[in-house]
């Protein structure tokens, strides 16, 4: 059985599978973490180009977090040395930033989550480095309608089935593969909490979804199969047969007719080209 909790700013609150129902404190929390969230990937639209390397962007990413007030929640975070992930071409999520330099043609998810004044910040899109393929350019449009597919489904009385149902539906008529091992998840002043948000499922099936919920949505869509592997490092996780994949991701807060997304742009620039 779901249990859910109702927290204010004096909540104490752990990760104990509880979902957490936040009132307008959060939301005003969750606002301003993602505004800067959305900032921070607004200025990386016109950074990333051929030649860059993946370490540059993410010294960006650091500054910008900085200077906003911030700290980056993933830098220290299960041992990540890093301030967002990098995730190039047939990486479907947590690359590395390093000295890696982006080639004519890539295709790249940044993942930024500045943690201000306690509240998190989650969010990633997709950027071109120059002019990538056709097939490239259709698989990152059809992920950005999935997320928002996804989205249009949230609002009270609905239930978590019905997101990743809506998402594997039209994904799956553009033949397209749809991860599983990675998901949505909970968010608010703890980086990944209750509940896990499946990008595939079941209309009708997993917890109500209620106001005061905040969560990501963040689906990974990939050109061939949905099959995924970990490399050595422990972090990078790759498509097994070395398609293309792409990913977008919003942090939301469920209101009592829909949802609020807090990571949109400020700049109308969620999705490339830009």
């Amino acid at each position: 059985m779901t249990e859910y909790q109702h927290v204010t700013a004096d909540t104490s609150v752990y990760r104990d599978g509880t979902i957490k129902l936040h009132g307008p404190e959060g939301f005003e929390g969750m606002r301003k973490a993602g505004r800067l969230a959305a900032e921070i990937l607004d200025e990386l639209t016109t950074r990333v180009q051929p030649g860059v390397t993946t370490g540059e962007l993410d010294k960006v990413v650091r500054e910008m977090t900085l200077d906003g007030g911030a700290v980056p929640a993933t830098m220290g975070y299960r041992g990540f040395t890093h301030s967002c992930c990098t995730s190039i071409n047939h990486v479907v999520c947590h690359g590395i930033p390093g000295d890696k330099r982006l080639k004519e043609g890539d295709i790249v998810n940044i993942d930024v989550t500045p943690l201000l004044d306690g509240w998190h910040g989650d969010t990633s899109r997709m950027y071109f480095a120059g002019e990538p393929s056709i097939k490239a350019k259709k698989l990152v449009e059809v992920t950005h309608e999935c997320l928002m597919i996804g989205i249009a489904e949230v609002r009270p009385g609905a239930r978590l089935g019905d997101i990743g149902a809506a998402i594997q539906e039209y994904a799956e008529r553009h033949r397209y593969g749809v991860v599983r091992e990675f998901c949505g998840h909970g968010l608010g002043r703890l980086f990944h909490d209750a509940p896990e948000v499946v990008h595939a499922g079941r209309r009708g099936t997993g917890p109500e979804l209620k106001a005061g919920m905040f969560m990501t949505i963040e689906p990974m869509i990939n050109l061939g199969r949905p099959h995924v592997k970990m490399l050595n490092d422990g972090w990078t996780a790759v498509t097994r047969d070395k398609s293309l994949s792409a990913q977008f991701e919003h942090s939301i807060g469920i209101t009592e007719d829909g949802c609020e997304i807090f990571t949109k742009s400020p700049k109308g620039l969620d999705k490339p080209p830009y």
